[in-house]
């Protein structure tokens, strides 16, 4: 018992006397291109968002059995790599056009969350959890 004392009390003298040394901090510059895609990514999800909120997208994601809320979780859910490939693809679409390829897209997205199991939002699915 007394060897176990001295032991911890050796122990608290130690990490008591390098508490009062002071911290090393590192500090790196932010580049723009670092702050700028902080910017970017609210702007995707932003324009993602905008997109699903249209009504005809609104009627092509239910005649996918998808309601809309579940695809906008989805999309709060998506990391901004995913928002901002479904952005690229959103502007790429031509005006009043192809609005059939990006719900494609968002389907596929959705199906193969459901079989991840992070999410559940068509009934025919199993996840593989």
């Amino acid at each position: 018992m007394k060897n176990f004392k001295q032991i911890i009390s050796s122990c608290l003298i130690v990490c008591i006397t390098f508490a009062g040394f002071p911290m090393a901090a590192q500090a790196g510059m932010v580049t723009t291109d670092e702050v700028s895609s902080v910017g970017a990514a609210a702007s995707n999800r932003d324009k993602v968002s905008a997109f699903l909120a249209r009504e005809d997208v609104r009627q092509a994601v239910q005649s996918q059995g998808v309601s809309p809320q579940a695809a906008s979780e989805r999309v709060k859910a998506m990391s901004d790599v995913e928002v901002a490939q479904l952005a690229g693809r959103i502007d790429q679409a031509p005006a009043g056009g192809d609005v059939l390829g990006i719900l494609f897209t968002v389907f596929i997205v959705l199906l193969v969350t459901d079989i991840m199991g992070l999410t559940k939002v068509f009934p025919f699915t199993r996840s593989v959890r």
